[in-house]
């Protein structure tokens, strides 16, 4: 909004730049403060985009397979974005960002 509301950006240019201004704010918060990850950045930002593209297309067959089923897109969505946190999380520390929370619990108990 910001983008096109206040610098008169065009919509199709706003929309794509804030999404991955997003994606990259993201990633690094992620990196930095949740996980104090350790590991390649360039690695993790490749894996991170990939589960970008994996969790966009769960979220569309989970909604509208809910939908499909009789219980509306609203429930999907519910649905979707738990299921989705749920493994983000799993996925994030365990795949992206693997072995840096240990690392840096290991600094933590050494200071």
């Amino acid at each position: 909004m910001l983008l096109h509301e206040v610098f008169f950006v065009e919509l199709w240019i706003a929309t794509p730049i804030a999404f991955l201004t997003s994606l990259a704010f993201n990633f690094a918060l992620q990196r930095v403060f949740t996980f104090r990850a350790t590991n390649g950045k360039s690695v993790s930002f490749l894996k991170y985009c990939l589960l970008v593209v994996f969790n966009t297309l769960a979220v569309d067959v989970i909604v509208n397979l809910i939908d499909w089923l009789g219980a509306g897109y609203q429930v999907g969505k519910v649905v979707s974005t738990v299921m989705i946190t749920a493994w983000n999380f799993l996925l994030y520390k365990h795949w992206i960002f693997r072995g840096s929370s240990s690392a840096a619990e290991t600094q933590k108990m050494s200071a």
